[in-house]
């Protein structure tokens, strides 16, 4: 199997790292496949593929979309490095409000597979990063949501006290508040 698949904290999260095959002309390295997936226990239909440029000190998140268009994502950092998020909003789940921030870069090439349920965001750490990650829902700006990257509650260790924000990211309400 090209894939090892590490289950992380909260439940539900997956490190995935794939095999990369390298050699004097660079490297190949399989990003997906389905039955490989399906065995490990992540059984998604991907429906969307983002992609996303930024530069350092950019902080993108914490989004979501609320049910029924809750996404999956498959989360690759294709080139440069950054912090990805990942915070439980199962509100009955028992690690509600919990967080796991991993780096994910383009050397490695590893991924992290975020089920439903969850807010995700990143925070780049190199002069400029290029994310790629997999949907298993379609984008629906009626269902679009998010939660502040410093929120309190959630105490999470962004290593930063003033990224680079959008707007809309700056106006975005605490975990409590959300709905």
């Amino acid at each position: 199997m090209p894939f090892e698949f590490e289950k992380l904290e909260p439940a539900g999260l997956v490190l995935v790292k794939p095999k990369v095959f390298l050699d004097d002309r660079g490297f190949f390295v399989e990003s997906y496949k389905k039955s490989d997936f399906e065995k490990a226990g992540i059984r998604e239909e991907f429906v969307q593929d983002n992609h996303s440029k930024s530069v350092k000190g950019v902080l993108r998140g914490l989004h979501y979309q609320k049910d029924p268009f809750a996404q999956g994502k498959l989360v690759r950092c294709l080139s440069g490095r950054v912090l990805d998020v990942a915070v439980d909003i199962r509100r009955a789940s028992p690690s509600f409000g919990k967080w796991a921030a991993i780096e994910l870069n383009s050397d490695s090439a590893n991924m992290l597979y975020i089920p439903p349920g969850f807010a995700h965001g990143f925070l780049v750490l190199s002069e400029t990063a290029e994310i790629m990650y997999k949907c298993t829902k379609e984008f629906s700006p009626a269902h679009d949501a998010g939660i502040r990257w410093d929120d309190p509650r959630l105490g999470i260790e962004w290593g930063i006290k003033a990224p680079v924000l959008s707007a809309k990211d700056s106006a975005l309400p605490l975990l409590e508040d959300a709905a």
